[in-house]
Order: C-alpha cells, then structure tokens, then sequence
C-alpha cells in the first residue's frame, strides 16, 4: 500500500493509501495527495452527479427494510474506474462489484482462484504465467467473461494512465489470450508475489463493449462487471447496490446493500445509535468507538473488531549522527514500550508489533519482541553507553510527525515522557512537527533523523512489507543507500545481504524456502533497526443484533455478500 504520515480509520490496501509498494518511486507521484485526500475523507476528484446504471433506478435510501441493508460511512469514492481508483472505499466497492483472477480464502490470506479455475503455471525462469480461467460467466451488460477481455481489462489498466496503473504495468511484459479460457502474462522479471498482485481490486476484468483503452479514458460514475452486485446508483450521498440475479458464484444473502456517505464521524456515530444504520463502518474517532463497545450489549448491536494491515512505525535515519551508530538504534528499539502506548495512546484499539510484516501475515515473526522487549531500560542504557552516550553526553533525538495528525502527537509524547523518566538524563526526545506535504517532499533528503509513519500494502504478501522498506538499488554499507526503496523511505539503510535475500525470495517458487528468506529479513531488520515497528491499527464495524455475516477479512476485504439480517 502506502506511506501516510495522517492517521485514518483503516483498511484496505490503501488503507488508504495502500501505497506500494512495488515501485515506490512510481507512487510518489501519489503519496502526498492521495494521503491527504484520504485523511480529510474527500474527494480530490471532480464533482460526481448522481449516475443511474441500466441495472436500476436511482432512489432515496429509506429505513433499512426486507432483505436490504443500510450501511454508513465517512468514507467517499472518487472513482468507480478500477483502471484510476486507488482509494480504501473504492477498493472496497470493486471487490463486492466485480471479481478478481484470484481472492482470498475466508479469513485467511491465503490466494484461491476466483475467476481462474487453478493457481498460475510458471515457467521454469518465473517469467511467464499461464491462467486457466472459468467458463460461462458474463458480464453485466450480459457479454461473456473470456481471456480476451481479461487481457483487454489488464491492458487497459495499465495503459489508460490511472493512479495504479504502475502496479502492473512495472511488472508486466505482455499479456495476451492464448485460448479462449487461456491467460498468458509474460513478466520483465521474476516476481514470485504476482498471483496476490492479481487480487488487487483494480485487476477485476470490465465489459469490452462498455469501456475503452486511452490515456485518460475513465469511467468515474459506473462500473460494469462480472461481480455479485449491480450498481444501481452512484451519487454524492447514496450508493446503492442491487444483487446481480445472473451472477455465477453464490447468490449474496442480501437483497442489496444501500450506503449512506455521512459527512462526519458524529453524525455516523448519532445515525447508528439511534437506529438508521443496519452497519456503520469508517471513520469513528476513538471515543465514539469506545462509547459504542462499552453500550453495546444495552443499544442492541454488535462490535466486530479486526486486525487490519497496516503497520506503524519509526524512520530511523542512518545519515544523521549518532543513528550512524548500530548501538544508538538499537537502544532506541529496547526503550520503545508498546504495551504502554496502547494503554495511553490507544485504549486498546491498537495491537503491539514486532516486525513490519503485521501478525496477520503467515510470514510475521516477532522479532522486536525476541531481541528487544519493551521498555528494556537496562538493555538500551548498556547500549547506549558503549556508543559513548550518558548522562553528560545525551543523546537528544527529533522525532518528527505530520502536524495534522493528533494520534502521533500523542505516540511522540507518550515516548518522551517514558524514556526521559527512565533513562536517567541519557535521552532527550523532542517532538517536531511539519505539515504533511512538506515531511514527504523532505523525506528522501535526509531532513529528519526520525519520523513517525505508516504503511499501506497493495497486496497481501510479506514482499509489501519488506522490499519498500529494505531494497536499495545503489549505495554502500560506508555511504548508505544513494538511490533506490530505502532512501526514498527516509532510512537511507543500505545491507547486500538484504538485497540478496529479498532478489532470492522474488524468484523463489517453494512457499516453503520463501518462508525462510522472510524470516532471515526479519531477524536483519531487527539486527540492524532502519525502522522500529511500533503499532498495528484495529478496524471496527458495528451492527445491529439482528444483522449477521459483518467480518473484515485478514485481507481486508469486507464482502457485503455475507451479510444478512
């Protein structure tokens, strides 16, 4: 996903900004924007007008009633284009409106087919992927799923220029239909992550007949699929979804779903507790969340809490003296307390992390926790004085955050306060703040010397989590890294060894000996600490007691299709 120095509510791959992640040069381009648009729950799009599909009419939503169900979000979707779309709502609608190549196991992260019938065929130099793909699924509009629009979809993604688009067309060589139910796609190089870029909710196949290939050619205000839901309407304030009757996977339990886009947290958190809402789902602030968890079971609804995947967590600059030293950022991740920020910062709404890769990852290793602990005082003031740092010579460390985001001004000074009362005058913590455009303009100079951010994947695979933060393509141990993943990041870390093993575990094909490598990254990133993992956001859904079938994927997907009442 992405980087976001403003804190949101969250989910998906892009939580908001899914920032990827896979070239992140490429999403530079979007990162300040899109981090901002998302943070002000806004569209930076143009104005919408109220769209009404051939699939149905465009109504006011009234009280929730028969098999419907009404749910409220602060969330907005600028685009319904899964060629230009990269926002956390949009996602969400894409994936309840279309399908995918490939989709996650409920409650898992683990890939399945969903359009294509098995997992890819890959040859022998990882390059060349061949997908069967499902019979006797159609569109929409009624026109028939085959490899060519599949391979017209993905073309199209890539080429009309949208805000993704990178996110293939970095990877892909050529795609083409070598059957009529046969996908071949040829890679620039090997990338054993691909399948999970295949689930990416902008890679779902649209109707040849009602979209076009250009630059600049989308569709914002409709969107014709192969998906469980139709959408009947698509205006400012209501989005409508009607079950697809016609659709060749299981029926949804629902008649449809009717959103209502809210303009603030406290009328989505008054029109739920007094009873217009069936689900309100993003952005609650912490107290309206913890007010609706503590009434719960006296107001009559549900509270589904969920991990999600995005990680928080601490830049440490290499380039700045004395985080040049080993010893000084290692010291820094022994003094961090992460049950104490929950306690203080969080209430509870947040999960301790030891790694990059977050706990819901197959792959995640708590390695912060083996090497470090939390709050290790004793360890860190060792380490500190063997690199020369005490009472008389302190360390004194910025920690630098974007000043619209209240949630890391908290985390900033709830650090400061722990470590300056239990390091005995070694340490020195002084909160710094910059507005959100500038910190990312500044980010890759080596302006700061630590930031407070977080992190957004695209795609459900450790590689998310580990080459953005961990690659370097030109550098030297002694220099740093000069060009390349790291140094846009702001970490400036520069290891051979990682490189190697984030190359290997690209080309890797044994899940098995893939495992392996992420471990070894892992266990080096908390050897050499370019980065102290630090949090884990909680996602929250609340419901009526008679609505079941509310669950936020480990993938992030929220399938309103289970839903029912």
């Amino acid at each position: 996903m992405k980087n976001s120095w403003v804190g949101v509510g969250a989910v998906f791959g892009r939580r908001s900004f899914s920032v990827s992640f896979l070239s992140r040069r490429h999403f530079l381009r979007y990162w300040g924007l899109f981090s901002i648009c998302l943070a002000l729950v806004v569209s930076c799009g143009s104005p919408r007008t109220t769209t009404t599909t051939t699939t149905g009419t465009a109504s006011p939503i009234a009280a929730s009633e028969g098999g419907r169900v009404t749910m409220g979000t602060t969330l907005e979707a600028r685009t319904l284009d899964p060629a230009d779309a990269y926002e956390i709502f949009p996602g969400i609608l894409l994936s309840n409106l279309g399908d995918r190549l490939y989709t996650y196991k409920p409650g898992t992260t683990e890939l399945t087919p969903q359009l294509a019938t098995a997992m890819p065929t890959v040859s022998d130099d990882g390059l060349t992927y061949t997908i069967p793909m499902r019979e006797g699924v159609k569109f929409h509009d009624g026109e028939p799923l085959n490899a060519e629009a599949m391979a017209f979809s993905l073309k199209r993604f890539m080429e009309n220029g949208g805000r993704p688009a990178f996110l293939l067309s970095d990877r892909i060589e050529s795609v083409e239909a070598s059957g009529e139910t046969e996908l071949t796609i040829t890679l620039k190089e090997p990338f054993a992550a691909f399948p999970a870029l295949l689930a990416f909710s902008g890679a779902t196949p649209v109707s040849p007949k009602a979209y076009q290939i250009g630059s600049g050619q989308f569709q914002p205000n409709s969107f014709v699929g192969t998906g469980p839901y139709k959408l009947a309407q698509f205006s400012p304030d209501t989005i409508r979804l009607d079950a697809n009757p016609d659709y060749w996977g299981d029926q949804p339990a629902n008649e449809g779903v009717d959103i209502q886009l809210i303009a603030s947290s406290a009328n989505l958190y008054n029109t739920f507790k007094t009873g217009g809402l069936d689900v309100a789902y993003q952005t609650l602030d912490p107290d309206q969340i913890r007010s609706l968890v503590k009434d719960a079971q006296a107001g009559g609804w549900n509270v589904i809490e969920s991990g999600s995947n995005v990680v928080n967590y601490l830049v440490l600059n290499q380039k700045s003296k004395p985080l040049d030293d080993v010893r000084v950022r290692q010291a820094l991740a022994a003094m961090v307390n992460r049950p104490l920020l929950d306690e203080r910062v969080f209430q509870g709404q947040a999960e301790a992390l030891y790694s990059l890769v977050p706990t819901n990852s197959s792959d995640y290793k708590p390695v912060f926790k083996e090497a470090y602990g939390d709050g290790n005082m004793e360890k860190a003031k060792a380490l500190l004085t063997e690199a020369g740092i005490s009472e008389s010579n302190p360390l004194t460390l910025e920690i630098w955050y974007s000043s619209s985001s209240a949630k890391r001004n908290l985390v900033a000074t709830t650090l400061k306060a722990a470590i300056e009362r239990d390091m005995g005058g070694m340490v020195k913590i002084e909160p710094k703040t910059v507005e959100g455009a500038t910190l990312f303009e500044n980010l890759d100079k080596g302006t700061y010397p630590s930031v407070l951010l977080d992190w957004y994947p695209d795609y459900a695979d450790a590689d998310a989590f580990i080459e953005p933060f961990m690659s370097c393509t030109k550098g030297s141990v002694a220099a740093g890294c000069e060009e390349g993943q790291s140094q846009v990041g702001g970490s400036f870390y520069y290891s051979p060894k990682a490189n190697d093993l984030i190359k290997a575990q690209r080309t890797e094909q044994d899940a098995a000996a893939r495992k392996q490598q992420f471990e070894d990254l892992q266990e080096l990133l908390a050897e050499d600490v370019p980065y102290i993992p630090l949090w884990q956001d909680k996602d929250y859904v609340f419901a009526k007691a008679q609505v079941e079938g509310v669950e936020i994927q480990p993938s992030q997907q929220f399938l309103f299709g289970q839903i029912k009442k």
